[in-house]
């Protein structure tokens, strides 16, 4: 079935996004993306070697950007003018590449997103050409006013980053996805694969996810569970399931015709 992601006008058959951090090394990186299925994949420029350090090794060297769409993020900047500073140094090290996640951060501690801030950034990248998937929090009207300022995905949280406890607050997500005329994907606080399927359930357009995959005792497997739960709740929410009741009268197998049923006589 065709049914591709599309971001920015390109198309992706993959919905699962994840990022490249907290790995053991860059092997065991490549080896959990090979079996994710993924196609993009985040990588934090403050944090992970692109090129910036050449005695170093590079991503690059085990997830080519001719195989993967990279997606530069402004993971650990704390003002407007760090997260823009950081993602114009990520167009110049990939050749002038202009997909880039933001993310401004507002506590050390939760880093819950600061949303001022990245209103501003946002603002900023847009207008300097970059097309911006934007990391925020999961209120509607925040996240309807950086679709009007020109982001191309709009990420709200399911938890805290690195938390692990899911999708806290459906109801928020469900709103954003309502008003939305981008993709919205969830952003953060995906412990395992039934979290991914729920969220696709609801009508996310994807779900990126990081620790919840590195972090697991066998990261490479995680992935391909990771992989087949974000399949099986986007198919699920593409056939539409039965409505939830209390209890139903109507028996699954119909009655009409049944030997001894009144009509049968």
């Amino acid at each position: 079935m065709e049914d591709p992601l599309i971001i920015a006008g390109k198309s992706y058959q993959s919905r699962l996004l994840v990022g490249t951090g907290k790995y053991q090394d860059f092997a065991e990186t490549k080896a959990a993306i090979d079996l994710s299925g993924a196609e993009i994949v985040t990588v934090a420029i403050r944090r992970t070697n692109i090129g910036q350090d050449t005695n170093q090794p590079s991503l690059l060297d085990f997830l080519p950007p001719s195989r993967y769409t990279l997606l530069p993020n402004s993971a650990g900047c704390y003002t407007a003018a760090d997260a823009v500073r950081t993602l114009r140094l990520a167009r110049e090290l990939l050749d002038g590449h202009s997909l880039v996640k933001l993310e401004v951060l507002g506590d050390g501690k939760t880093l819950f997103p600061d949303m001022p801030a990245t209103l501003e950034a946002a603002s900023i990248l847009v207008k300097d050409g970059f097309k911006v998937m934007v990391y925020c929090a999961d209120d509607p009207i925040q996240a309807k006013r950086l679709e009007e300022l020109g982001c191309v995905a709009i990420m709200p949280l399911a938890s805290l980053i690195g938390s692990g406890m899911g999708i806290l607050n459906p109801w928020n997500l469900r709103l954003i996805i309502d008003n939305a005329k981008v993709p919205v994907i969830v952003d953060a606080g995906v412990g395992t694969a039934s979290d991914a399927t729920i969220g696709m359930e609801l009508g996310c357009a994807g779900v990126l996810m990081n620790t919840a995959i590195a972090s697991a005792k066998n990261p490479p497997l995680m992935a391909k569970a990771m992989k087949n739960a974000v399949q099986a709740g986007r198919e699920a929410y593409l056939a539409g399931r039965m409505p939830k009741k209390l209890y139903s009268g109507d028996p699954s197998s119909p009655t009409a015709g049944v030997i001894g049923s009144p009509s049968h006589r």
